[in-house]
């Protein structure tokens, strides 16, 4: 029986409904998609607005990471009972009011001329009054002299020079010899010292290139500049010759003994930095080498800073220069490290906090309610009690056991927060967030020994006269030169590290001229930490200032 014609009305709106329920279905779904793009452009749209507020801050914004354990106008994260006042914690307020209050920071006393210029020669020069005027203008009689009055002080700066020395031997003969014996005798003054310094320089001389370069910065072609000034024509080639060849006979000796010293010590901190070298065997004068820093810890003993330079930033550069070392290690988050197997990694909590800092968004340093900021707050509250902890001036098992009083609680909220973060992917907070998950393996290490440390900040201070000096002289030519101011950088801030004058230190190395074939125990009589060489190293800046 044929449909009638609503019946075929009615299957032509079932269809049509059934295909107007898929067109919004699919219309549904092309919105979600919609939404879902949306919010991924808008997401990225946000990650490089970070990016720009965060590279802005670096390229115009202050460097200093200095910050406020408590954020003004905010409860403190970790006084959070005392704020609210509950009646329930009464107990805990004593606790906490026994406490003694922190120690408010003070500004140190200025010094005056005396602390200023302490070791620094007086010239005592008088005004005195002409003959002829030493007449009384009243009565007219000769005046008499009745004491001295200070009138002022100037500071005189003797501008460096330059003069040739030549030595001449005096030579005597015997006259009776000369006549009655087959050979004549002749006796020839000597100094006892062969001239073992390269090239025509004396040892100031080389020690004064050196010390331009490396304490002050000043590049070899400005250098010759100077020289020039003085009335000397002496090539940037010459200076660099000077320096190479010098550094290579008499600083190795002295580099190798304190990498060896080094090695005995259970405390190291490390750090790298790029440096250009243009002329390497096989590489284009672009590629990217490494100058390294390894520095003994705080641990009390006599401080050793050591360069070393390498084509590349491969780990195994740390694992050559520290092998046989089993100590702790300081460093930052660069995963080459992890190959030094023998060596206890102990984590950096300056560039955890690092991170964080640049993870805060832009005008949100003082909301309590960014996760960044509470972050910060942690690790700033660690310093904070590390900062006590080291001005009460302990043992190190008594800062051992203060650190597990005081800082391990922090640590494990650290943590516990830390595990309830889940930030945007590919937001600063997840770059942050990431890199303290990567250095929990090691963020306790630093209590198991008061010795420790917990920041890489004084390897980071000591790889920064490099980094400042590198601005001006921004490249080596090569790879000799790379090492020989890897030495030099060595021999000039061990002597900055154990307060010595470091041109001084460098004067008396080149006229000692330690070798391969000496003793660690000669070597140890050269080192800035020796009492011997300090009190050598005095009489050296007391007798050039006279």
């Amino acid at each position: 029986m044929a449909d009638s014609p609503k019946d075929l009305q009615f299957r032509e709106m079932k269809d049509t409904i059934t295909e107007l329920n898929k067109l919004i279905q699919t219309l549904r779904e092309t919105i979600e998609m919609l939404k879902a793009q949306q919010e991924q452009i808008s997401q990225e749209r946000d990650n490089l607005k970070e990016q720009v507020d965060y590279l802005t801050k670096k390229l115009f914004g202050s460097s200093s990471e200095k910050g406020v354990a408590q954020i003004p106008g905010q409860m403190d994260l970790f006084n959070e009972a005392e704020a609210e006042q509950d009646p329930s914690l009464a107990g805990q307020e004593e606790a906490f009011a026994t406490e003694p209050p922190a120690d408010k920071t003070t500004r140190k006393p200025r010094k005056n001329n005396d602390d200023r210029f302490k070791g620094i020669p007086v010239e005592k020069c008088y005004l005195d009054v002409p003959e002829e005027e030493r007449i009384c203008g009243i009565c007219g009689t000769p005046l008499e002299k009745i004491g001295e009055e200070f009138v002022r002080r100037e500071i005189q700066f003797t501008r460096p020079k330059v003069k040739i020395r030549e030595y001449y031997s005096i030579n005597y003969g015997c006259p009776a010899c000369k006549t009655s014996a087959g050979l004549p005798y002749i006796k020839k003054g000597k100094d006892g010292r062969a001239h073992m310094i390269h090239g025509m320089a004396s040892a100031s001389t080389v020690a004064w290139v050196i010390y331009q370069k490396y304490f002050n910065g000043m590049p070899l072609y400005r250098q010759e500049r100077d020289w020039k000034q003085c009335g000397a024509q002496i090539s940037r080639a010459t200076l660099a010759n000077w320096v190479i060849r010098n550094a290579d006979d008499f600083f190795r000796p002295m580099y190798d003994f304190f990498r060896r010293e080094l090695l005995k010590r259970q405390f190291v901190m490390a750090d790298e930095t790029p440096v250009q070298v243009l002329h390497e065997p096989g590489r284009r004068a672009q590629t990217q080498s490494y100058m390294w820093l390894y520095r003994s810890g705080e641990d009390g003993g006599p401080p050793i800073i050591i360069y070393k330079y390498s084509q590349t930033r491969a780990g195994e550069n740390a694992v050559d220069f520290l092998d046989g070392y089993s100590g702790y290690l300081m460093c930052d988050g660069y995963s080459g490290y992890n190959k030094l197997r023998s060596a206890k990694r102990t984590a950096c909590y300056a560039h955890i906090r690092r991170y964080l800092i640049d993870a805060i968004p832009k005008g949100k340093e003082l909301d309590y309610t960014q996760p960044a900021v509470q972050g910060v707050m942690y690790i700033n509250r660690l310093f904070e009690e590390e900062g006590k902890i080291k001005k009460k001036n302990l043992s190190f098992d008594a800062i051992k056991q203060a650190r597990l009083e005081k800082e391990k609680p922090v640590i494990e909220g650290f943590l516990a927060w830390l595990e309830k973060q889940s930030p945007v992917k590919g937001s600063r907070m997840a770059k942050a967030v990431t890199y303290a998950r990567n250095r929990i393996p090691y963020l306790m290490t630093y209590l198991e020994d008061g010795r420790c440390s917990l920041s890489n900040n004084p390897s980071e201070n000591s790889i920064r006269p490099f980094v400042v000096g590198r601005k001006g002289w921004l490249f080596s030519d090569r790879p000799v030169g790379a090492e020989a101011s890897a030495m030099c950088y060595t021999m000039v801030e061990m002597a900055k590290a154990n307060g010595v004058n470091a041109y001084h230190y460098l004067s008396l190395l080149l006229e000692k001229l330690p070798n391969s074939s000496m003793t660690d125990g000669e070597l140890e009589q050269l080192a800035p930490w020796n009492e011997s060489v300090k009190a050598e190293v005095e009489q050296m800046a007391l007798a050039e200032n006279q």
